[in-house]
């Protein structure tokens, strides 16, 4: 790889980490006998499984795509070796692939998924919803703030803020977690806003009663029953939260179980091993709008 190409694909990283997007690092770490990657040779896999960078030829590539395609959809980094179909060892910890092209040759591939920074809103500037916004963020969630423009200064560390309670304007990678923590002030209006996005985990704070009466009134006016279906009301896990900083803590740990839940992946111990003819993949990722990286995929 030269030094102009390892530069691209540093600046595309930084691109798309820019632009919250999903992608995977995948570098060649060892390789053995005739291979036209060498160990150093990285690509960034991208989540509709466009690449850019150098792997080696397209059995390479396919093997690498695919493995990028599950890690991104669980978060979890692998190590692949591509090797000949006469080669049969095996390795804990390692992903087998068969390589068929005629060069033959055995490559180890280290494959990383890079994930946007998990995205909390917190409606409201509430006791639980300033404590909730510093514990959130040591979390490494990146938080954004919908409060009045009166309330905002209550948090001073926000990584994005919007006056008022319109989440119409935030992108969704930047409501995947919604919490309305307005606690008697304007609460219908904030509630009703968070439903109408299409975030996947709202969490409302306050008492059963209260979130009973507010979603009976919406029911009137029409709001869809599937948006309701993803609605945490109270907000939290129930551990006996009393204080702000002890409820913050419960809806914290509501939102971590969600996260990984997601991610977590299935309890097996078995090497895993496919074959790689010729390169051909199909990405099952769905990808986000692509911006700022240009690349070829690997050839022979």
């Amino acid at each position: 790889m030269t030094e102009n190409h390892s530069e691209d694909i540093i600046d595309c990283m930084a691109r798309m980490k820019g632009d919250n997007q999903p992608f995977a690092l995948a570098t060649v770490v060892r390789t053995e006998d005739a291979t036209s990657a060498k160990a150093g040779n990285k690509a960034v896999i991208r989540a509709d499984g466009s690449m850019l960078g150098w792997l080696g030829g397209s059995c390479i590539v396919g093997a690498a795509k695919k493995t990028a395609t599950r890690a991104l959809a669980d978060g979890r980094a692998r190590l692949i070796r591509v090797r000949p179909a006469d080669n049969e060892t095996k390795e804990p910890g390692v992903e087998l692939h068969k390589n068929h092209c005629p060069s033959g040759g055995t490559i180890d591939i280290f494959v990383e998924p890079i994930l946007p920074r998990p995205s909390l809103v917190i409606a409201g500037a509430s006791p639980v919803a300033r404590a909730l916004c510093d514990l959130a963020r040591h979390a490494g969630l990146a938080v954004t703030v919908a409060a009045l423009p009166e309330d905002q200064a209550g948090f001073p560390e926000a990584d994005f803020r919007i006056e008022g309670f319109d989440l119409s304007a935030a992108s969704p990678a930047q409501t995947h977690f919604i919490v309305v923590a307005t606690q008697g002030k304007r609460d219908r209006q904030a509630l009703a806003a968070a439903l109408a996005s299409d975030a996947p985990y709202i969490a409302f704070v306050g008492s059963r009663r209260k979130a009973e009466s507010l979603i009976a009134a919406m029911v009137e006016e029409g709001i869809a029953a599937e948006r309701l279906e993803v609605l945490h009301a109270p907000a939290g896990l129930d551990i006996g939260a009393a204080s702000p900083e002890e409820i913050a803590v419960s809806i914290l740990a509501e939102i971590i179980r969600e996260r990984r839940g997601e991610v977590r992946p299935a309890a097996s111990t078995a090497v895993h091993s496919e074959e790689i003819a010729g390169g051909s993949f199909e990405s099952q990722v769905v990808s986000p709008a692509l911006g700022g990286c240009q690349g070829d995929e690997g050839k022979h």
